[in-house]
């Protein structure tokens, strides 16, 4: 369609408006050479071709469009180019004024005045310039209503392009008035807030919203990023991360419009760009072992369910693994995998940590508040490492959260509701505990709805050459080193070696070896001196750092046996020894025992 004929209607009342006041008919043309409009017999051939449609004929409707000029016609009767029905005799025609219709330079149509009486004739020609100056002022007429549609279908394409992408987003977007009225919102929006648009256009955003931040920006004009935000009604809790932004026009606010989505579907996302290693998998914990085996399927068939679980056995036996494990096998593996060393974690801090705080909750706190780990872990898992290590007056709110699936925030008096699922682990006799009155049997109860023993690996030795093997390949590659196996003599060494520190220790023992060896087979040389038989180390001659290095060991070893691997130990023995704990943590992390008592 050509662009007269998208505004036809228009253009005929101006061909009727121009017959009106001259008093002569009027006819329009397109590009096409289609008649448009037309007064008087040109009424009739409206939707038809002039001039056979041909504009390279030479006729004078072509002749304006070819060369986007105006031409006047004295005698159409005897004009052999004015039309073609001068040449069959059919010329009804005295004479003719017309001129082109442009759009951006070019000829885009044709307006023509035509006399059909002598005393038409006289007065086109006797007015020719009054005419055509006429004629350019229809034409210009014309052709702004063109550039009003063109632009109105452009404003109509745009809006609706982006009606499309505001629909299309995957976050809620929702904007208000300066009055605070919602004045519009997308589909998502409607899903998060659970309210049908039409409930929602036109109410006050506090109606749905109570104590928005969003109606600040009206009065401030400034906007925010990343705001968490939690409201609550009735039927639901809602939770979201916010971006509001003020509109502006002319220096004055005309809106605020706000997107959002769900802090679990925020944290999720998180969770799939960082949480990398919990997309562990059974089949990456290496042990052929008939217990091994039947701990993996164990923890396999209760990956499935949603009941608490408390993974127990020493210090670098895997607990962490199987708890990635099990996460990743069950309904929750879409959802975020969150840790919490409970023992490494200041016991100050701790409360924080697992149950995040409120805005000005105490000095130094994030002005904004901060979520806890349960909060973060909303709609996923929990690992609660070293669970044994947690203060009692804590383990009171964490039974607290277990029982009610709700979190209360330091500071807040608000509670909210979580969907977790709980995996603990520790390497201490909680059991003991509970009867030391060190830890609460209701907590031990509800954590320990699932247990799972990890054997140490003394116990699995079976297992030892397939680790063995692992880490070799792992460490070999990971240094770019050329080493394929063992010697017989440090095979036997690692296999009767009673691995105090587990399957870590034996992932640093290899390491250790990998970054020794010169040879394509690790040697006896290259074994870690802890791991040689007592009377081979008495053979060697030691150096002072060595001899001090060994007698540190063999003090801490006493001490950690003595008053056990706790955070309260550990301060212990730093007071004992009079040195900070920092530096014992240094110590311990020198003689391998800080990697030893971290739980898998």
């Amino acid at each position: 369609m050509t662009r007269l004929l998208g505004i036809q209607p228009m253009v005929q009342l101006v061909a009727d408006a121009i017959s009106a006041a001259l008093k002569v008919e009027t006819e329009i043309v397109d590009e096409e050479m289609t008649v448009v409009a037309g007064t008087g017999k040109y009424r009739e051939k409206i939707n038809q071709k002039e001039e056979g449609g041909i504009r390279e004929e030479g006729y004078l409707y072509g002749r304006v469009l070819m060369h986007n000029r105006w031409y006047v016609v004295e005698n159409a009767r005897q004009d052999p180019k004015y039309d073609p029905s001068v040449q069959n005799g059919n010329t009804e025609e005295f004479a003719e004024i017309c001129c082109p219709i442009r759009q951006q330079g070019q000829a885009i149509g044709v307006i023509g005045l035509i006399a059909f009486t002598p005393e038409q004739r006289h007065q086109l020609m006797s007015n020719q310039e009054n005419m055509l100056t006429f004629l350019f002022r229809m034409a210009e007429l014309i052709e702004s209503k063109i550039s009003e549609m063109q632009a109105i279908h452009q404003l109509e394409l745009a809006t609706q392009n982006l009606e499309t992408l505001i629909e299309s987003v995957h976050e809620g977007i929702l904007s208000i008035d300066p009055a605070g009225r919602i004045t519009h919102c997308n589909r998502t929006a409607e899903r998060l807030i659970n309210r049908d648009k039409k409930q929602l256009i036109g109410q006050p955003l506090d109606s749905v919203w109570p104590g928005s931040p969003m109606l600040e920006v009206l009065t401030t004009g400034q906007g925010y990023q990343e705001k968490e935000e939690m409201y609550s009604s009735s039927s639901s809790h809602m939770h979201f991360i916010v971006n509001a932004t003020p509109v502006t026009l002319n220096g004055r606010l005309m809106s605020v419009v706000a997107s959002f989505r769900r802090m679990s579907d925020a944290r999720r996302l998180a969770y799939s760009l960082t949480g990398g290693d919990a997309a562990s998998s059974f089949a990456g914990i290496k042990g052929e072992s008939d217990v091994i085996q039947v701990i993996k399927r164990q923890a396999a068939q209760v990956a499935q369910s949603h009941s608490s679980i408390l993974i127990t056995g020493e210090s670098g036996t895997g607990k962490g693994l199987f708890a990635m494990a099990i996460h990743s096998h069950s309904p929750r593996n879409e959802g975020p995998f969150i840790t919490v060393n409970c023992g490494a974690i200041p016991e100050t801090l701790l409360e924080s940590e697992l149950f995040g705080y409120t805005r000005g909750a105490f000095t130094g706190a994030n002005r904004e508040g901060k979520a806890g780990k349960f909060e973060l872990a909303n709609g996923g898992t929990i690992f609660l490492d070293e669970i044994g290590d947690i203060p009692l007056h804590l383990q009171v709110k964490l039974l607290h959260v277990l029982q009610y699936k709700q979190v209360q925030r330091v500071g807040s008096e608000k509670s909210t509701p979580i969907d977790i699922r709980v995996i603990a682990a520790t390497n201490r006799n909680l059991e003991q505990m509970v009867e030391d009155g060190e830890f609460r049997s209701d907590l031990y109860f509800r954590l320990n709805v699932i247990p799972l023993y990890i054997p140490p690996l003394r116990e699995r030795k079976e297992d030892i050459p397939v680790l063995m093997q692992y880490f070799l390949h792992k460490h070999a590659n990971l240094l770019g080193r050329n080493i394929v196996g063992y010697s017989p003599e440090a095979q036997e060494l690692f296999q009767h070696y009673p691995w105090p520190g587990n399957v870590r220790e034996l992932e640093n023992a290899v390491e250790y070896a990998v970054n020794m060896e010169t040879q394509p087979v690790i040697g006896k040389e290259s074994v870690p001196q802890r791991v040689l038989p007592a009377e081979t180390i008495e053979c060697r001659s030691f150096s002072l750092k060595e001899r001090i290095a060994q007698f540190e060991r063999t003090v801490l070893e006493g001490m950690l046996k003595q008053y056990g691997t706790s955070v309260q130990a550990k301060r212990r023995i730093a007071e004992e020894l009079d040195i900070s704990l920092a530096t014992l943590y240094r110590k311990l992390e020198e003689t391998v025992f800080l990697k030893n008592e971290k739980s898998s």
